[in-house]
């Protein structure tokens, strides 16, 4: 299971009938610009939707069930897509932590018990020597 679209603006059109392709529109995601161009639309949430506040603060367990690192962060496309989904790795207490950006295709979710999780199939060694992001959360 791959991670979710985060915060659509538009509604999600059906899907197309198998063998064909989802016709290209440009209203689909946020927008990078200064001004809004699109009339206010009100979304649904649906209840397999997942909420970006409950993934970032969310371990990151490798298929031994070792903890592997944590979300800090979602890296969204020009306001359309999820990219990336930013983990941290090592360190302690957030000293020594570098930032690695994966794959969210390599990734999955799940909420069991009421407690999220993200799972990837990689260990503490892997991530450590990954190439690094430069990532600062505070706020500009």
């Amino acid at each position: 299971m791959s991670l979710p679209a985060v915060a659509q603006t538009t509604p999600v059109p059906a899907a197309p009938t198998p063998g064909t392709a989802m016709p290209a529109s440009s209203d689909m995601g946020m927008k990078m610009a200064d001004t809004a161009t699109v009339k206010l639309k009100f979304m649904t949430v649906k209840p397999a939707d997942v909420m970006s506040s409950k993934l970032v603060g969310t371990t990151v367990y490798n298929n031994k069930k070792e903890t592997v690192g944590e979300v800090e962060d979602l890296v969204i496309e020009n306001g359309k897509t999820l990219t990336g989904v930013v983990v941290s790795v090592g360190g302690f207490l957030g000293l020594g932590e570098s930032y690695v950006v994966l794959d969210p295709s390599s990734l999955a979710i799940n909420n069991k018990d009421g407690k999220w999780m993200v799972h990837a199939d990689t260990d503490k060694d892997t991530l450590k020597n990954a190439p690094k992001f430069e990532y600062s959360k505070k706020k500009m």
